[in-house]
């Protein structure tokens, strides 16, 4: 038992004796020692490099996590949801996404469907702080599943909606937002599995297109040399398949292929490599004919 005058959750003096004690805290009967766990093991998730398996193999604990997480579905819609309930799930989202970047705990995370949870709170259209909090923080959980580079992480996603709903945020979401979700798609795409599901069928292809385009006219009012370069590489390996290129030539942005981005991309190296390595693919007659 904790002395009544450490804070719930939170053993004093820190360590192995502090993780111990929160992560036990996170299956307490009492709502405000949960709270105070999540807050403290989010906060000192870095610290602990095994933590993921510390908490799915702890008893009850990833149950408590995905708990915290249904507990605000009510909240959803209407659009009702606090800073405060936010600030909590999000916390508990943060341990998740410690256990979904884990070597050893992501396959069973897959396994378990656990993304599909946070699904609901990709969703969501309200742009009031608690709710873009929410969406950005679930698709750091996301992002931490493809950012190492796995094909059965990539087949399970894309066996879900993630591709849709990843689309609609990078039209509408806030840049950090956008950013995010174009870098998952980017990484799905990077992926060969990724690359032949969404040049498959036509309607596909021109469903990513499409929102890359819309990205780019927007990037063209209101510069973002991170988000454009996230931007860049999903046309650059869209290029890599056969048909996707051909219809590249119809419809890459002319922003794309001018001088628009140049001021952009100037501090770049990586981004103004990639583009003009897109457009020697796409457009070959071009480049051979300015170099003859």
């Amino acid at each position: 038992m904790l002395a009544a005058a450490a804070p719930p959750g939170v053993a004093p003096g820190g360590g192995i004796a502090s993780l111990a004690s929160a992560v036990a805290q996170l299956v307490s009967p009492s709502s405000a020692a949960r709270e105070a766990a999540l807050l403290e093991l989010s906060k000192k998730r870095e610290e602990f490099p095994d933590l993921a398996p510390v908490l799915w193999h702890s008893f009850g604990t990833v149950a408590a996590l995905v708990q915290e997480v249904v507990a605000i579905y009510p909240a959803l819609s209407p659009p009702t949801l606090s800073p405060a309930a936010s600030n909590r799930v999000c916390n508990a989202l943060a341990l998740l996404q410690c256990v979904a970047s884990h070597a050893d705990t992501r396959a069973l995370f897959l396994k378990a469907h656990i993304p599909l949870y946070l699904y609901p709170f990709l969703s969501t259209g309200s742009r009031t702080k608690p709710f873009e909090y929410l969406r950005l923080t679930s698709l750091g959980v996301i992002g931490a599943l493809v950012k190492v580079d796995d094909t059965d992480v990539v087949a399970f996603l894309l066996q879900t909606e993630i591709i849709p709903l990843c689309l609609r945020i990078m039209e509408s979401g806030s840049e950090l937002s956008k950013t995010v979700a174009t870098f998952i798609v980017q990484k799905i795409v990077l992926d060969d599995v990724g690359l032949a599901y969404v040049c498959a069928t036509a309607d596909r292809f021109f469903a990513v297109s499409t929102v890359l385009a819309n990205m780019v006219a927007l990037l063209v009012e209101a510069p973002s040399q991170r988000l454009l370069k996230h931007v860049i590489r999903c046309y650059l390996r869209l290029a890599d398949n056969h048909k996707a290129k051909e219809a590249l030539r119809q419809v890459l942005p002319a922003a794309l292929q001018d001088a628009t981005f140049h001021e952009t991309l100037r501090a770049d190296a990586g981004a103004t490599r990639w583009l003009g390595q897109l457009l020697r693919l796409v457009f070959p007659e071009q480049i051979n004919g300015a170099l003859g």
